[in-house]
């Protein structure tokens, strides 16, 4: 994510706050920026903008505010960066849970947009590769799962070595083009359909 070329939604009921943002967007570099200023019915321009970041604004926030722009930020996969006068331990906590990037209380300053944009993008970017790697690793596991137990079937069916019945498996996948787990979960079904 070019962060030069960013398009950013801002979300701010306080016109005079969102210019503070706005001005801050603006001296750091060129960048495609639109203000709404109501939160309610945002999905829908999330939706059709596809912005790359979020940034929201909320002076004094109470809680079906706070509710409401959880379950949007629950939804998106962007940067978020929330700005908010006055805090607590289970507002920072829900944020959090609720995927925002960046969470800043009482530090509304046209000088610090620019390092929270950045921190907020650095830190979705880092925790969005985390989330992959994890997701790669159970995919491996599930895999190396799958080939194991079709190596035990083939080992008791066909009475061959722990070696014999992973070359098996890996000879057939070289044949038909596969994965050796794609192969080893056919081994896998067509033995419950004969046990």
């Amino acid at each position: 994510m070019q962060q030069a070329d960013l398009t950013i939604l801002v979300i701010d009921e306080n016109v005079i706050r969102a210019s503070i943002i706005e001005e801050g967007l603006r001296e750091a570099g060129p960048r495609h920026v639109t203000v709404i200023h109501d939160i309610y019915g945002v999905a829908r321009l999330i939706e059709t903008q596809k912005p790359d970041v979020i940034i929201i604004d909320i002076e004094s926030p109470n809680r079906d505010m706070m509710e409401h722009l959880f379950q949007l930020t629950r939804t998106v996969s962007r940067p978020i960066a929330m700005f908010v006068d006055r805090s607590d331990t289970a507002s920072i906590q829900a944020a959090v849970e609720a995927g925002v990037s960046a969470y800043v209380v009482d530090g509304l300053k046209k000088e610090r947009v620019k390092s929270i944009l950045d921190m907020a993008v650095s830190r979705f970017n880092a925790f969005s590769r985390l989330q992959r790697e994890l997701t790669e690793a159970r995919t491996a596991l599930e895999e190396r799962k799958v080939v194991e137990r079709a190596k035990g079937i083939l080992m008791k069916m066909k009475g061959l070595s722990e070696d014999e019945a992973f070359g098996l498996l890996r000879q057939s996948a070289m044949n038909e083009k596969k994965k050796m787990a794609e192969i080893a979960q056919s081994v896998v079904t067509a033995a419950g359909l004969l046990m």
